[in-house]
């Protein structure tokens, strides 16, 4: 496969594509989150190139000329990704993949600057958030995206008197679950705050895939899929609609890296069943949903 880096400075964003060698006429923008993530989106495209799918990463933050925290993202900045694969690449097929907070900017990437004939979302959220700093602590006051310089928005979730991630037990979970979930649950309760900031899938115009697991210790994941699929359904949307939910699922779903070529990052899994108390629990499961996901993903976006 093709390799081509991207940086804001020449090209007015940060990321990383990976075409097959003999090109395609699909690719997917995909949105993980920063530059320099455990998982960097660079892994992910390149599962995408070995189904013959070109496949775009953008950097949310983390590199020169982009924010250093998820705080006020510009959103613009994917007008120059979008218009690399139209008029540089000749795609006309282009869907939008995101995952965790990855998700708010494929809808918003789908709604504001749009032509996405698929938007793919796992272990989503339904509204924006307020952006935090470098530390991942400390509010802003502002929201997790802008476009056109302005905010986009958002709902705010309360780490002020909860540790983002200790586990604990919640009465509207039957699993344990971080810190994190129970301030994003809380802030879900707020519904004139929810009403206002929800991102609206039924503007997209592109056929939705949900994807999310049961329990999910980050954020109510699964809850924000019921929601966007009311809402779609409310709406009377007329593009398909998935949704698919794993029973003991984890946060971490969706695509993965390739398995063969990316052995050092598989070897780290113990690890990850540390952070995400779902996925050591139900770890045979969880790799077995990777691969589930991973198909209805592929037919997806080729469909």
């Amino acid at each position: 496969m093709k390799h081509e880096d991207f940086n804001f400075h020449q090209h007015g964003f940060v990321g990383h594509l990976a075409e097959p060698d003999a090109g395609s006429d699909r690719a997917v923008i995909v949105i993980m989150g920063g530059e320099q993530s455990l998982l960097p989106g660079i892994k992910f495209v390149e599962r995408f190139a070995d189904y013959g799918i070109t496949g775009l990463a953008v950097s949310l933050f983390g590199a020169d000329g982009i924010p250093d925290a998820p705080n006020q993202i510009p959103l613009d900045m994917f007008l120059p990704a979008v218009s690399y694969l139209r008029s540089k690449k000749h795609i006309e097929h282009i869907s939008v993949y995101g995952q965790s907070m990855g998700s708010i900017f494929a809808v918003l990437v789908a709604q504001y600057i749009g032509g996405m004939e698929n938007l793919i979302m796992v272990s989503p959220t339904h509204v924006p958030f307020e952006g935090t700093l470098k530390d991942k602590k400390t509010m802003t006051g502002h929201s997790v995206a802008t476009w056109h310089g302005e905010d986009i928005p958002f709902v705010r979730a309360d780490f002020s008197s909860m540790k983002a991630g200790k586990y604990q037990k919640h009465p509207a979970a039957p699993h344990k679950v971080t810190g994190m979930w129970v301030a994003y649950y809380n802030a879900y309760q707020n519904d004139a705050a929810v009403q206002k900031a929800k991102l609206e899938v039924e503007k997209t115009g592109a056929r939705v895939l949900l994807i999310a697991g049961q329990e999910d210790e980050a954020w109510p994941a699964e809850l924000s899929v019921r929601e966007i699929e009311r809402q779609l359904k409310d709406s009377g949307y007329q593009k398909d609609v998935k949704v698919v939910i794993f029973p003991h699922g984890s946060h971490l779903s969706g695509l993965m890296p390739n398995r063969e070529r990316e052995k050092r990052l598989y070897r780290m899994i113990p690890l990850i069943g540390l952070m995400y108390k779902t996925f050591g629990r139900y770890r045979k499961e969880n790799l077995g949903y990777f691969a589930e996901s991973e198909k209805e993903i592929i037919d997806w976006v080729k469909a």
